[in-house]
């Protein structure tokens, strides 16, 4: 077939799909039929699956081969990669729609966790055409000798999502498979997709560090996204600390009757529960209609939703990031943001999830749950009209995951080292991987370090004879392949009815809380525990009162350093948009008791309660951040003079609360907000060594040092996994203090914990700015939050929640006189 008649084919495929071919769709199939590889910046739901999987459909249209017979191996044509398991059975769908129409015997393949034993079997067997999987499959299928033979007429891959995976480990492992990859297939066209980031030239160089000037392909320009907020009455009284937003509920329900189909989007997996439950209260239709959706739900619960939403039988489903992505749900309506969605890239892709079709514009209804977060969305609507997007950065040097993969090697067949070496520092992950960290990699590998060689689980990979490293043992093998990957499921309870039907997993720590009979709401269900055996509790459903919510650890999402700019603007500014007017007399009663925060100043505050002074610094940084300032501050504080100092931290600023009243005038702010000695200062102000030990124990999984369960074995509970990587941490400390790991756990900390970059680019920002120092007689609206925030590690038998709503009570009767 002529290239002109392979265009003709594939656009009347488009036109009877009731589309034509886009710009920039097209600019993309000339880019791919040259043979060129980069990376295509196209916003959600613009068409990019279709941009990318074009240039393949013609080169394939226009080939003169005949077609391999059905079920023969046949060369990989395209290998498609993304970060959700969920996503890769949507993309799966949409590339095989046009094959039939297009005359294409091309067989289409899923190789992920939720993969049928067909897709597993075909794909391990050679006999796809098309292959769609996610990097940690991607690995366990490289850990087969056969497979890298099959792979060497591999003609694309394409990596979707990339700024999901860009800035984590699952990226690092990425680009080691991709590097290995290109070494036995050197005819592979590479490209990424990506929507949603302010640094392309970046991205484009991790995925594609062989070649530096590589197409960055603009798609089509973003999608207005239009930001509107659910504004309680004017005078309502609204909460000035964080809540629920349940007080909402009547104006969401009002919401969701509106549209034929909406997502409620929510940060944390227990607001999700909790928020599904109200509203499975209040919900004046069929129980059918409304779902939930989250990454903790049994895989198949959550394919039930998803085609649910796929075939407009869902009115709507309260979801966190696990429906974020590119997943193509057309019926969707509506996409509501409860409380604040802490980052632009993240608002701008939840609002794609509504009318996700190419030309359709994006809008988001967002739903406060306290009065400041009315800002924060103004912010927000700046900043996408502004097409402000925060960056993300790559990882380097992450030797854990290096481990792996030389592991991974060995098994495949085994690796000579020095070409290895090679290949790896071609990456730009290992680009500084320096000859003995090198070394590092490899004596781990093959004893687990100078501490550990007597010991033979720690002997995973052999030097042979012949100069080639290789795993031999089989027990080995089968624990290497069970521990592939960078996310971590330690410690998870599955949850399971007794007649056998999955509904997900919680953490340990909450299903050891539980006793028999005891009611808890997971999965949109109200639950009451039978019991829990092998790390798995069995339950059934309960009637009658409502029982406790699961919580997950690392729910706190951190406010971006791009809105906290944004945010801290608007705040500074007269009201201009409905936020700021609804906000008016909140931010007048700041101004009066104080001043408010603005780009040119740093308010700090000093409050003398009953209970002692508190001192409030409003950077604007994010809670990661302020909470290395803060323990920075109460260090040089204490410098000053000998004192006892408490603290605690929002997204806005922190407050300390030191034992003894601290007088300090500009001068000393000044000193103590220096970023000079910060990394000194920050070791004597932090127990790195605690925070390392509790990073140690996910980095000695990824790593394999924590040997994992084995099939038809017991489970291994979360003390058990803390016990052991405790017993490893303080043995190599002791006895190899300069073991790769534990350096590799206090960079960690460092870096991504206390995000000691962050704090510096902070601390920077302060000593250029003018400092306003006040002493209100009372707590204000910016200060109350953070006070509150500090009632959250007092004993009381009053909940928390209780106690700031009596606060506050307190505090508005007070600005009312």
């Amino acid at each position: 077939m002529t290239p002109a008649q392979a265009r003709a084919r594939l656009t009347a495929w488009f036109t009877a799909q009731g589309w034509r071919p886009l710009p920039f769709q097209r600019a993309m199939w000339r880019h791919y039929l040259e043979g060129e590889s980069g990376l295509l910046h196209t916003p959600t739901g613009s068409g990019k699956t279709l941009a990318m999987y074009g240039g393949p459909l013609l080169q394939a249209l226009q080939a003169d081969a005949p077609p391999p017979r059905r079920g023969s191996v046949r060369p990989l044509q395209v290998l498609w990669v993304t970060p959700l398991r969920a996503l890769a059975s949507d993309t799966a769908r949409a590339l095989q729609a046009p094959l039939q129409a297009l005359g294409l015997d091309w067989t289409v393949g899923l190789r992920s966790g939720d993969a049928g034993s067909r897709d597993k079997r075909l794909a391990r067997q050679g006999k796809l055409d098309v292959l769609v999987t996610t990097p940690e499959s991607l690995s366990l299928l490289m850990s087969y000798p056969d497979t890298l033979e099959r792979m060497r007429q591999l003609r694309c891959v394409v990596v979707d999502e990339w700024h999901e995976l860009l800035a984590s480990k699952r990226g690092v492992l990425l680009q080691l498979e991709l590097a290995q990859l290109r070494a036995v297939a050197p005819q592979m066209q590479l490209w990424g997709l990506s929507a949603t980031l302010g640094n392309l030239s970046h991205a484009r160089d991790v995925l594609l560090p062989h070649l530096p000037d590589a197409p960055i392909v603009e798609g089509a320009r973003q999608r207005p996204v239009r930001v509107r907020s659910l504004l309680p009455e004017q005078g309502e009284r609204f909460p000035w600390a964080g809540h629920l937003g349940l007080q909402q509920l009547p104006r969401v329900l009002e919401a969701l009757q509106s549209a034929r189909s909406s997502l409620l989007f929510t940060n944390t997996r227990a607001q999700a529960e909790l928020w599904h439950q109200a509203l499975a209260s209040v919900w004046p239709e069929s129980a059918d209609t409304l779902a939930l959706h989250h990454g903790s739900l049994d895989p198949a619960l959550r394919q039930q939703v998803e085609d649910g939403l796929r075939q407009g039988r869902l009115r709507c489903v309260v979801a966190t990031s696990s429906l974020e992505l590119g997943v193509d749900f057309p019926e969707v309506e509506q996409v509501l943001q409860l409380g604040s969605p802490k980052g632009i890239a993240r608002l701008r892709q939840r609002a794609g999830r509504a009318r996700h079709r190419p030309g359709a514009s994006g809008e988001v209804l967002c739903v406060p749950t306290h009065a400041l977060e009315l800002a924060e969305y103004a912010a927000a609507r700046r900043a996408l009209a502004e097409g402000v997007v925060e960056q993300r950065f790559a990882p380097r040097l992450s030797q854990d995951v290096l481990a792996q993969h030389c592991c991974n090697r060995a098994l495949a067949g085994g690796f000579d080292a020095d070409p290895l070496f090679a290949e790896v520092r071609g990456t730009h992950a290992f680009a500084e991987l320096t000859d003995a960290q090198w070394q590092q990699v490899l004596d781990f590998i093959v004893q687990g370090g100078a501490a550990l060689a007597h010991y033979p689980d720690f002997h995973k990979v052999q030097r042979d004879e012949d100069g080639r490293y290789r795993m031999h043992d089989r027990r080995q093998a089968l624990r290497h392949r069970l521990s592939i990957g960078t996310i971590s499921s330690d410690g998870s309870v599955r949850v399971q009815f007794m007649r056998g039907g999955s509904l997900g997993a919680v953490e340990e720590q909450f299903a050891s809380r539980l006793r028999r009979g005891d009611r808890f709401q997971f999965a949109g269900r109200l639950l009451e525990l039978v019991q829990v055996r092998d790390m798995t509790a069995y339950v059934r459903m309960a009637r009658g009162a409502s029982g406790v919510v699961p919580r997950w650890q690392g729910g706190q999402l951190p406010l971006s350093h791009a809105l906290g700019r944004e945010l801290e603007a608007v705040l500074s500014e007269p009201a201009q948009v409905p936020e700021t007017r609804w906000l008016a007399p909140l931010l007048t009663l700041q101004a009066r008791l104080s001043a408010r925060p603005s780009p040119d100043h740093l308010l700090i505050e000093q409050v003398r309660r009953r209970e002692g002074q508190f001192l409030f610094v409003y950077p604007f940084a994010g809670r990661h951040v302020h909470e290395a300032l803060a323990a920075l501050l109460a260090l040089r504080c204490t410098r000053l003079q000998r004192n006892s100092i408490g603290y605690a931290v929002n997204d806005l600023g922190l407050v300390l609360a030191p034992a003894q009243t601290v007088e300090l005038d500009a001068a000393q702010w000044r000193a103590l907000l220096s970023p000079e000695n910060l990394l000194e200062d920050l070791r004597a102000a932090v127990n790195i060594s605690e925070l390392a030990r509790r990073r140690f124990r996910g980095i000695a999984r990824v790593a394999g040092l924590l040997v994992p369960s084995l099939p038809g074995g017991m489970p291994r509970s979360l003390r058990q996994l803390q016990a052991s990587a405790g017993l490893l941490y303080d043995v190599l400390r002791e006895h190899d203090p300069e073991h790769m790991l534990l350096a590799l756990a206090e960079h960690e900390v460092l870096h991504d914990g206390l995000d000691i970059a962050g704090l510096q680019s902070t601390l920077q920002r302060q000593a250029q700015r003018t400092l306003s120092l006040h002493t209100p007689s009372t707590l204000g609206p910016l200060a109350f939050p953070l006070w509150a925030e500090r009632l959250r590690g007092q004993f009381s038998n009053e909940d928390w929640s209780t106690r700031v709503q009596r606060a506050a009570q307190q505090l508005e009767r007070k600005h009312a006189r």
